[in-house]
């Protein structure tokens, strides 16, 4: 691939006055105008080639900026940005590897302005960064997002996982760039002779990465929470410009145990006589057991609290409690004797004329 040079397109010298360049310009402008070549497909795509060379060099900052940046002189875009652009743009519509950057730049800058705006075919025989550009500007890598299902118990206690990430990392055979190119210095200046979309990554820039990477889930980590891991997103152009990995927690049952919220939430079920006369009995929690009150006379869906025994406290959230909810059982395995018993209980209440608790019920 060669590159047009302003000064060829309208037969000057590089130190080429104001004045040579206007006589050159209004010779080949007579010469290739579409009014004196009607229908001429190759008249009309020189005259507008000379139309933006002249654009360019007869303004002096635009010739300034031209002489020392080459192509990208109105974007000043570092060397890495160029072809990456440049190989993505090298589809089948750009004829493939072979297409020139003048195919580039019309895809890309054709439409801010100034001398790219309107031409098309347009290329140059040389593409120049200077000292400034040498190295390209640090390119982050990508941030990323990654779901991770945890138990009740893993977010009240933390835990370890190990994970299987797919990602996109830089290509190191073209280091980013999605090229390789064939280039010379000149001084302190880097000239781009030629250049292909890079064989390993296709021109992208990136590759397809498998990693493996052992995380830490620390206690008290909620549905939705986002884990920051610094450093471990897509690869950048150098190690301290990584992307993060954000790790998003979703959270499951543990046996009984929900989370809702930042409380752990249970069902407890007791007998209709422990409810009803009160007792202590033996409940589970997320570390073991422990003995509890049942007040007397409680119903279903009497919620008991355990202050601080849910989800434990992270910066700005307190800590979540652990509530038992009570499920009332009636037993059904009755001997003759408790039957008997029930019944004289179930008597007693009638004669002394116990309110009908489905009294108040209306349709």
């Amino acid at each position: 691939m060669e590159f047009r040079d302003y000064y060829k397109t309208l037969g000057v010298d590089r130190n080429a006055t104001e004045a040579q360049i206007r006589s050159a310009y209004r010779k080949l402008a007579r010469k290739y105008h579409p009014d004196v070549n009607p229908n001429n497909k190759d008249a009309e795509r020189r005259f507008k080639e000379i139309n933006e060379a002249y654009q360019v060099l007869s303004d002096p900052e635009k010739r300034k900026k031209y002489d020392q940046l080459g192509a990208d002189w109105e974007r000043g875009a570092t060397e890495d940005e160029v072809f990456r652009r440049y190989a993505q743009s090298s589809g089948p519509e750009f004829g493939g590897a072979g297409a020139g950057f003048s195919d580039f730049f019309e895809r890309f800058f054709g439409n801010l302005g100034g001398g790219f705006s309107n031409a098309a075919g347009r290329g140059f025989q040389s593409f120049s960064f200077g000292e400034e550009f040498a190295g390209g500007a640090p390119t982050r890598g990508q941030d990323l997002e990654s779901e991770v299902r945890i138990s009740v118990r893993d977010a009240v206690h933390g835990t370890r996982r190990r994970l299987e990430l797919a990602s996109e990392d830089r290509c190191d055979v073209c280091g980013g760039s999605g090229l390789t190119a064939r280039q010379e210095t000149r001084g302190r200046t880097r000239i781009i002779r030629s250049a292909e979309p890079c064989a390993k990554c296709g021109g992208r820039g990136v590759v397809r990465a498998h990693r493996a990477l052992e995380v830490t889930i620390p206690p008290g980590v909620g549905e939705g929470s986002r884990i920051r891991l610094k450093g471990q997103g897509g690869r950048g152009s150098r190690p301290d410009q990584n992307g993060d990995l954000f790790l998003i927690t979703h959270v499951e049952p543990s046996g009984p145990f929900v989370l809702s919220g930042r409380d752990v939430r249970a069902q407890l079920p007791v007998w209709d006589y422990e409810a009803a006369l009160g007792a202590e009995v033996t409940a589970p929690t997320l570390d073991g057991k422990i003995s509890l009150k049942i007040p007397p006379g409680s119903q279903s869906g009497r919620v008991l609290r355990l202050k601080g025994r849910g989800l434990p406290s992270r910066t700005g959230e307190p800590a979540g409690d652990l509530l038992y909810e009570l499920k009332i059982l009636a037993p059904t395995d009755l001997t003759d004797e408790e039957r008997r018993l029930l019944q004289q209980f179930a008597e007693r209440r009638r004669a002394r004329a116990v309110a009908d608790p489905r009294e108040t019920m209306r349709g």
